[in-house]
Order: C-alpha cells, then structure tokens, then sequence
C-alpha cells in the first residue's frame, strides 16, 4: 500500500527521511452511506465524551460521501470540537426526508416520468435525458445554510486543522479525485485511479462527493461531471495518510459480520428471486462498505509486517496505528422498521422496484432520513463508541513516534 510512503516536494515518493519530533497529528476519515452517516454523528459524539471536551482532536479531516458533509462540518469548527459535535447532532436530529430530496408529487413526478418516457422511447424523445431520481435541491438549500466553509481557511491559519479533504468521482474518466485544503507542505499526489488536488474546498465539492449514483444528481465541477466518492475511492485512508496523519480514527458503517453470521445469510431464502431493489442494495453496500474494509485489513497487515523489521530499516512505509469504530448491529435491518415511515411517493417508486417493509432493507438504509431511524443510528454510535472507552483514551494518549518514522 505505497500511500504509506512519505513524497518529495515534486511528489514522488522518498525513502529513509525522518521526521522532526512532534505531537502526532491524528487524522479522522469519515465514509458515506447517505442515512447511515447518522451513526459516524453518534460515534464523535461519543468521542467527544470520553476525551473530556477536547478542543481540536483531529488535526486532519477526510470525508467521502456523507461523511464529507460531516467531515467539513466538523472542520469548520476544529477548534471547538464539542460544540461542532453538537451542532451537528442537532443538524441530524432535525432531518426529514424533504430536508434532501424532494417528495412532493410535483417534484418527484416529472422525476419518474422523465425515466419512464426515456425508456419506453429509447431516449429519442424530448431533450433532457434524465440521470438521477431524486431532486436533491433541498439538500444544496441546506448545506449552504448550514456548512460554513470559508471558516475551514481560518482552521489553517489558527493551526486547529493541518489539512481537509474530501473525495468526488468523475463520471467521465471514472477517476477519484480527492480535493484538499492545508498546509503548504502537503504536496498533490497520483495513482492509478485517483488523484490529490489542492483547492479550496466549497458546497459543489461537498455535494459531488455526496451524490449517491442513480439516486442523486451528477454535479458540475472544473468542466465535468462528479458522483459519490466511493465509487471508485478504494482506498479511503490514502487521504489523510497523504495530508500527513501519524494516527487515524476511521468511522466505518458496516456491520462487522461473524463467519458463522456470513454462512447463515448465504444460506438460500426460499427460491424467491432477488429483486432490482435487492441488488441495488448489495450494488451501493458495495460502494459505500466494502472499501474502507479493505483498506483497513491492508493498513494493519501492513502495520504488522513493519513490526518485525530490525529496527533502523530504510523502507519507504511507516507504521500508521489506526482506530476503528463500526456499528455492533446491522443497521440494514434497522432500516427495514422505517419503510412505512418513508414519504408515500417514495415508497411508489421504491416499491416498483421491489423494496418493501420485508425486502430492500440496504437500498432503503441509505434513503431513510427519516427522524426515528436517525435518531437511533445516533444513539448506536454513541454507545458504541462509549463501550469502547478505554481503547479510545490509550490510543489518544499514545506518545508520538514521528522521529523514528521514515
């Protein structure tokens, strides 16, 4: 996992160069999941609890998706982690359905008819090929309310933050582009498929990264068009390891299966075939979870085989401790108690392609911005993250060892 190496002002990569004794900076990277982000609100809740108030844990912020809207939320206001916390507690608590998309007949309609008419006459009729079936217009309303990003640049200049970024992808080269914001010493970077790009950072950016594919709309962005980050970010740590995290928490939203667990749900239903809501969900579980998974067996696996080097060992990799924070329960199927709950004209369109309250349950997880089932992703988070308390405050804690990275 070459992310792992330091880079050159010219941004390639540079082996056996140590850095000067400093505190560790600890980055926080915070995945999508469109609802389900409401647990990563409930875990920093939590975190906020048992490190006592603290004023700026986190001296670095990536986001993807969802967890982009979180994430610069929270850089925003990196000085004041507490009340950032609590602000955005409050933001979720607040939400409805109609608070991101549209659900009124006249905004959903001309939605579904436009995809009707598109498919029955092969997209020969009319101009506008339609590309999404949610009208997001609300959730654009809110952020820029809400999402105070110009405070991110004083975050810099008070030394609160080191560094922000968040991942969009574009739709027509299929490439990640994570764009950052920081300190002048974190250089670009490239890869195969994805790429650091320095700019400061604004609603468009927030919004293209949360654009779940199919559902919500592309956004236009430096001459083209961008969807969810998690499309294509299949390394979701990269990030903050690039803008210069010694430490990382990770907040994931996926359920931590058992191998038994796993075996029992491949187990087949009844014959009853899987239906488009079915895959869909799987498709967008695939998206939004199974990344930062990897990412994360690769770091640690990583980690472990740096640990039986001789000590003193020129290599161009550098232990990265990493903190993981996932749900103990399925939120999927959490989810599934709040169908009937979802706006009627939600449910018509989600029901033609099979979701119902006994199936679709991942599909309809990701749509849910409903307050109940918000509130108890919160809730979970937070005791989630509460149960792990002394983990937490050992790994906090923890003395720097900057000067002997290379």
């Amino acid at each position: 996992m070459t992310i792992h190496a330091l880079p050159r002002p010219d941004g390639q990569l540079m082996a056996g160069t140590p850095e000067p004794t400093r505190p560790p900076r600890i980055g926080l990277v915070l995945t999508g999941g469109g609802a389900r982000a409401a647990y990563q609100v409930g875990a920093l809740r939590g975190l906020a609890k048992v490190l006592g108030e603290p004023s700026a844990p986190f001296q670095i912020v990536t986001g993807v998706s969802a967890g982009a809207i979180n994430g610069c939320a929270l850089a925003a206001r990196a000085n004041t982690f507490s009340d950032a916390v609590r602000d955005l507690c409050e933001l979720w608590s607040s939400l409805e359905p109609d608070s991101i998309y549209r659900t009124d007949l006249r905004g959903v309609g001309p939605v579904g008819a436009s995809w009707i008419r598109d498919i029955l006459t092969g997209g020969h009729v009319g101009e506008t090929r339609i590309n999404y079936l949610l009208d997001t217009t609300p959730l654009r309303q809110l952020l820029e309310k809400r999402l105070a990003l110009e405070q991110v640049v004083e975050r810099f200049r008070d030394g609160s933050l080191h560094g922000c970024a968040v991942t969009a992808t574009n739709y027509a080269t299929g490439t990640a582009l994570t764009f950052f914001d920081g300190a002048a010493e974190i250089v670009p970077w490239q890869r195969s498929t994805r790429l650091g790009i320095r700019e400061p950072l604004t609603i468009e950016h927030v919004l293209a990264s949360a654009a779940i594919p199919i559902f919500f709309p592309p956004i236009a962005l430096r001459g083209s068009y961008y969807g969810d980050g998690c499309i294509r970010m299949n390394a979701p740590l990269s990030p903050a390891i690039h803008l210069g995290a010694d430490r990382i928490v990770a907040i994931g939203i996926r359920y931590f299966r058992t191998t038994e667990q796993t075996l029992v749900l491949n187990q087949p239903l009844d014959g009853t075939k899987p239906s488009i809501a079915d895959i869909a969900g799987l498709l967008l579980n695939a998206v939004f979870l199974d990344s930062i998974e990897g990412d994360l067996e690769r770091l640690e696996r990583i980690n472990r085989t740096l640990a039986l080097l001789p000590s003193g060992t020129t290599q161009p990799l550098r232990h990265v401790p990493v903190l993981a924070l996932r749900p103990s329960e399925d939120i999927g199927r959490m989810a599934a108690q709040q169908y009937t709950q979802l706006p009627a004209t939600l449910r018509y369109l989600l029901s033609g392609i099979g979701a119902t309250a006994d199936r679709g349950w991942d599909l309809v997880s990701y749509l849910a911005f409903e307050p109940i089932y918000i509130r108890r992703l919160v809730e979970l988070g937070y005791q989630d993250t509460l149960a792990r308390h002394r983990e937490i405050e050992q790994f906090f804690a923890a003395p720097s060892q900057a000067s002997a990275r290379t």
